[in-house]
């Protein structure tokens, strides 16, 4: 591998403070978090001013018809594949100041900090904000970079509706950025993106930074679980066709499913909802998901059928009757070895703790890596608490994940 040159390079600390400044006044909550949604007045002001500071840092600006808004900054080839880096601006109703938002102004100081010290690339560099990664307002999540990777059609993209009946395509024209199809990203060679964790495991092992090495596959389900409304007082025990206590036992045998699987795998009920719902009724349907992570779709593909064997079984216990739909189903990906190694070495060089890991959480660059070989950096979350009020990683982490995004992005640029 290439030894990397002027290892003592570092962002600017204080500029990037700043721009984090800058941004969680945008969309403030009161007890310190954000809430911008995708296409909403808060995302446009906060649009508005990284377009103001990608022009100030010289990057040439274009937005494409998804919304995304990239920068780029040229390299000695013009024609050269560019290094793409970025993440997203939008976050959660009642959100944290970090989240994708590390990714995309990282990238912007990466720039300003190549420009300070006035190197060139041989690759050109664009940065990117997507547009609706979260899917807290348009669902379903990263639209913007499932629409460059052509998983979703623009008229699918543009057709998504919020909870009050508003088209995406609508808000997008709304706020000044609907864009054009030529300006989509292309010609790229990789992409990298900066993220916190989202999760306990490096702040736990006391590790400044990870090197992503993919994100896991993931399976929702809907089970739908008919029984009999009955009167509390009533009817026997012995006689109940109760949906709520098969979905109680339901629910207990998922979450064993994965203890017995591995230490790695997971499974949630999120959601959950009663009929009628009233404190002196016996349930008659029950309805409730059922989330299903692991980095290997084998064992993934084995838990989906042993979850479906264990409920189903319950279901004929309970005499109640059971409908299971798939809602959504995508496999593991693996990010680039390359990248890894690359994160692993300028860690290293800095002198900063890290660790090879596996995301729990879809990001955009799960969409990009269909198109260009990706990779991730993750920093730490303290308390492993992320898409709340509470989201928090320290100051030296976030500067510790800039400059190794710095150096990954100075390696693949120059070759």
């Amino acid at each position: 591998m290439e030894v990397m040159r002027d290892a003592a390079i570092t962002i600017n600390p204080k500029r990037l403070h700043e721009s984090f400044l800058v941004s969680a006044g945008i969309g403030t909550l009161p007890n310190g978090g954000l809430s911008r949604l995708a296409l909403s007045d808060a995302d446009k002001v906060m649009r508005d001013t990284f377009v103001r500071w990608l022009e100030e840092a010289g990057l040439a600006v274009r937005v494409d018809d998804f919304g995304n808004i990239y920068g780029r900054r040229e390299g000695k080839d013009k024609e050269a594949a560019a290094i793409l880096i970025g993440s997203h601006l939008d976050t959660q109703p009642q959100g944290g100041k970090y989240d994708g938002i590390i990714g995309v102004l990282s990238a912007l100081e990466v720039v300003r900090t190549l420009n300070d010290h006035g190197i060139e690339t041989l690759r050109p560099i664009e940065i990117v904000n997507f547009t609706n990664e979260e899917g807290a307002r348009f669902e379903p999540p990263m639209l913007g970079s499932g629409g460059v990777a052509q998983i979703f059609e623009e008229e699918f993209v543009w057709s998504r509706e919020d909870r009050e009946g508003i088209r995406f395509g609508d808000e997008l024209k709304r706020i000044g950025y609907a864009g054009e199809k030529a300006n989509r990203a292309k010609n790229i060679h990789r992409y990298v993106e900066l993220h916190i964790e989202q999760g306990p495991v490096l702040e736990h092992e006391g590790i400044s930074v990870a090197a992503v090495e993919g994100i896991q596959g993931m399976t929702w389900l809907e089970v739908k679980l008919k029984g009999q409304v009955d009167h509390a007082g009533p009817t026997p025990m012995s006689m109940r066709k109760d949906a709520l206590v098969a979905a109680a036992k339901m629910i207990t045998a998922i979450q064993q499913t994965a203890k017995e699987i591995d230490e790695t795998a997971t499974t949630t009920v999120g959601r959950i909802s009663v009929l009628p719902g009233v404190v002196n009724c016996v349930p008659g349907e029950v309805v409730f998901s059922v989330d299903i992570r692991h980095f290997d779709d084998g064992l993934r593909e084995k838990m989906i059928e042993i979850i479906r064997e264990k409920i189903s079984t319950i279901a004929a216990v309970e005499q109640v009757e059971i409908e299971i739909k798939t809602l959504w189903d995508i496999r593991s990906t693996q990010f680039s070895q390359e990248i890894v190694e690359l994160v692993l070495e300028a860690a290293s060089r800095y002198g900063y703790s890290a660790r090879k890991m596996v995301s729990g959480a879809g990001h955009d660059a799960k969409y990009m890596n269909d198109i260009v070989p990706s990779g991730m950096i993750f920093v730490p979350s303290v308390g492993g608490k992320s898409h709340c009020e509470e989201e928090y990683t320290h100051w030296e982490d976030v500067v510790k994940g800039a400059n190794v995004l710095l150096h990954v992005v100075r390696s693949l640029a120059d070759k």
